[in-house]
C-alpha cells in the first residue's frame, strides 16, 4: 500500500483527509456548484463519495488530498487522482470550496499532485474529465498543460477530456 503523502507548495499543504473534513465537504457537494460533478448530492451520497476519495489510497495507491492554506489552516477544497470502476483511467481532479476560486489554488494543488504521481508511479498520463460548461476547470486543465483528447474514453459522453502527459507541463 502506498503511504498517503502530504505535499507542500508555496501557499498550500495537501494532506490526507480526516473525518472532520467532511463537515466542509458536505455543503460543497450539496450546493449548486456540484452540478459539474453530477450533483447536488444529499449528505448520505456525499459521505460515500468522501469515503471513496479516501479509500482510493489503500485500493489503488492514489486518492484525494485536502487543500489547506498554509498560513491560516483554512480548508480550501480537495484535489485527487480518482481511480476505480467509475473512471476509465486515472483522473486528476480538483474542486474548491465556495469563495476560493480565482486565486490559483486549484492549479497549484493539482500541479503538485500531478508531479507527485509522475514521480512515484509508472503512469504515462492522467486525464481530467471536465464538464464542457465549467469554464473555470477548463482553464485550470489548460494551465496544467492538459491537451484535449477527443478519443479518450469517458464516463459521461458530454465531458471534455484533458490529457496530462508525463514530462509535459
Amino acid at each position: 500500500m502506498t503511504a498517503i503523502p502530504t505535499l507542500t507548495t508555496a501557499r498550500l499543504v495537501l494532506r490526507p483527509p480526516l473525518a472532520a473534513d467532511f463537515e466542509a465537504y458536505a455543503p460543497m457537494m450539496a450546493s449548486e456548484r456540484a452540478r459539474f460533478m453530477g450533483g447536488p448530492f444529499d449528505r448520505k451520497t456525499a459521505w460515500g463519495m468522501f469515503c471513496h476519495d479516501t479509500a482510493g489510497w489503500s485500493l489503488f495507491g492514489m486518492g484525494s488530498l485536502m487543500v489547506v492554506d498554509r498560513a491560516s489552516g483554512t480548508i480550501l477544497g480537495q484535489v485527487g487522482i480518482n481511480h476505480g470502476p467509475f473512471f476509465p483511467e486515472p483522473e486528476l481532479g480538483w474542486m474548491l470550496y465556495d469563495g476560493q476560486e480565482g486565486k490559483g489554488y486549484a492549479t497549484e494543488a493539482a500541479g503538485a499532485l500531478r508531479d507527485w504521481a509522475f514521480a512515484t508511479t509508472q503512469l504515462a498520463s492522467l486525464v481530467s474529465y471536465v464538464d464542457a460548461g465549467n469554464l473555470a476547470s477548463r482553464k485550470v486543465a489548460e494551465r496544467l498543460g492538459g491537451q484535449l483528447d477527443p478519443t479518450a474514453e469517458r464516463q459521461d459522453p458530454e465531458d471534455l477530456v484533458y490529457r496530462h502527459l508525463r514530462g509535459h507541463k
